[in-house]
């Protein structure tokens, strides 16, 4: 299949222009396009991704333009629509949307088996770059510092049930399992068969059950993992873990890992890829600072961060006993009180408040109105690929609120929303110059408001 190009809107021809269905747009997808096409996105995508496809069409049509199915997905994070099904149907229902796409009336915009095969056909690696491309964009507005960083992570619902999960030595599921349990305690007959109350009665009452990730997997998706959510409930799921810049707010790392993995485990990894995405972006500004909270404190993890000259600012848990160095390295024990000392500094204390503001403040555009909170994809690489562009159109409503004051379309249907309309109506026109040469006053960007609002 040969890749399809991103080209001008052209519409029906021998249509009555009034009865052609128009929208003047949404002032935010608008001037979103615009800063995207200021950087040449379609360009440099389009010669990204065309070793992917077939340089000459022999058969069928050519697919959806790759500028097309990313923008896509940022409406996903935008419209907080979980669902690649949701996303296709928003963007056919709406006008601004098509506009945004550059979809005209007369065509059928992507289905979400399209989004689903342009997914399976595109490498990780290339989802990394359009990440990297938006980080890049915004160090180009000189928006990104990136000396000092906050880690935090939260857990995402896995689409799988803990009704597919069965052992990993027999294969048995919950209910052979307990069924055989039952007849070894003679508890049941040989040949008899328990009820579902039964089951469920005597689940209740035995002694030492627990539901391990070493015992028991998922026939669903086998990389997804047993855990408790923040809410209590065992879920099977995975873990993110954001690398935000605690002076601009932007995410430079966003990891997706199985949820078994400890914290300590993996905050280095995501450091050290937010300083590979950093680099890639044209920084020059290397990491030396990271606060974490207290899940994140082990002496091996300071120690290594102190060796990668990164400075750590992680609190203490608190423990029955101090610590033991008799079999330690004296490096490490250097590093671990030199991060306690750091933590009980007045700038230990700032820190902490910031990453706590910074970080629980991405998860909640991301995760919770952003629609990632709950994954409708298998295996760790197809939530990973779906979670970055959900972190690079975070990072583009950062950059568009730094611009423009609005960071997401939602924001003009608050209270606040005239208000920001008429900044962002303002500022369009500014940055448009008028390109009649004709001055205008503010009276002129009154009068566009009601027009755009309705």
């Amino acid at each position: 299949m040969a890749m399809g190009k991103r080209k001008p809107i052209q519409e029906m021809l021998f249509v009555a222009h009034n009865d052609l269905p128009r929208s003047a747009g949404h002032p935010f997808y608008v001037k979103l396009n615009v800063v995207l096409q200021e950087a040449d996105f379609d360009t440099w995508l389009e010669k990204r991704c065309a070793r992917y496809y077939a340089q000459e069409e022999k058969r069928g049509q050519p697919s959806i333009p790759p500028g097309v199915y990313f923008r896509m997905l940022l409406v996903g994070y935008f419209e907080g629509i979980d669902s690649q099904r949701g996303i296709a149907w928003r963007c056919g229902d709406s006008l601004s949307l098509r506009q945004f796409l550059g979809i005209p009336i007369g065509e059928k915009t992507p289905d979400h088996s399209t989004l689903t095969n342009t997914r399976k056909r595109l490498p990780q690696e290339a989802f990394e770059e359009v990440f990297q491309f938006v980080l890049k964009m915004a160090v180009a507005k000189d928006l990104v510092s990136g000396k000092t960083v906050g880690v935090d992570s939260t857990m995402l619902e896995a689409n799988a049930a803990m009704k597919s999960i069965v052992r990993r030595d027999s294969g048995e599921d919950w209910k052979e399992y307990i069924t055989r349990l039952m007849r070894e305690e003679g508890v049941i007959e040989p040949t008899e068969e328990p009820s579902a109350e039964e089951l469920r009665r005597y689940d209740k009452k035995r002694k030492n059950k627990k539901v391990s990730n070493e015992e028991w997997v998922s026939t669903t998706d086998p990389e997804s993992r047993i855990t408790q959510m923040k809410d209590g409930r065992t879920h099977l799921a995975y873990k993110a873990e954001h690398v935000v810049d605690l002076e601009s707010d932007l995410v430079l790392a966003a990891e997706i890992v199985p949820a078994n993995h400890a914290d300590t485990q993996t905050m280095t990894d995501s450091v050290m890829q937010a300083q590979v995405n950093l680099q890639e972006a044209g920084s020059e500004q290397q990491i030396e600072e990271v606060a974490a909270d207290k899940g994140y404190h082990a002496a091996g993890t300071v120690e290594l961060c102190e060796s990668l000259d990164v400075r750590t600012y992680i609190p203490e848990p608190q423990r029955p006993h101090e610590a033991c160095w008799t079999d330690k390295p004296p490096e490490m024990k250097r590093a671990f009180y030199n991060n306690r000392r750091r933590v009980r500094r007045s700038k230990g204390r700032r820190l902490q408040r910031r990453r706590s503001e910074l970080c629980e403040r991405s998860f909640a555009h991301i995760c919770d109105s952003g629609g990632m909170r709950r994954t409708w994809l298998h295996q760790v690489v197809n939530v990973t690929k779906r979670y970055l562009i959900a972190a690079a159109a975070h990072n583009l409503g950062r950059l568009m609120r730094k611009l423009f004051g609005i960071g997401k379309p939602r924001v003009l249907q608050g209270e606040g929303g005239l208000a920001a309309l008429v900044q962002l109506i303002r500022v369009c026109l500014v940055a448009c110059n008028w390109r009649s040469g004709t001055p205008r006053s503010d009276n002129a960007a009154a009068d566009l408001i009601p027009v755009a609002a309705a």
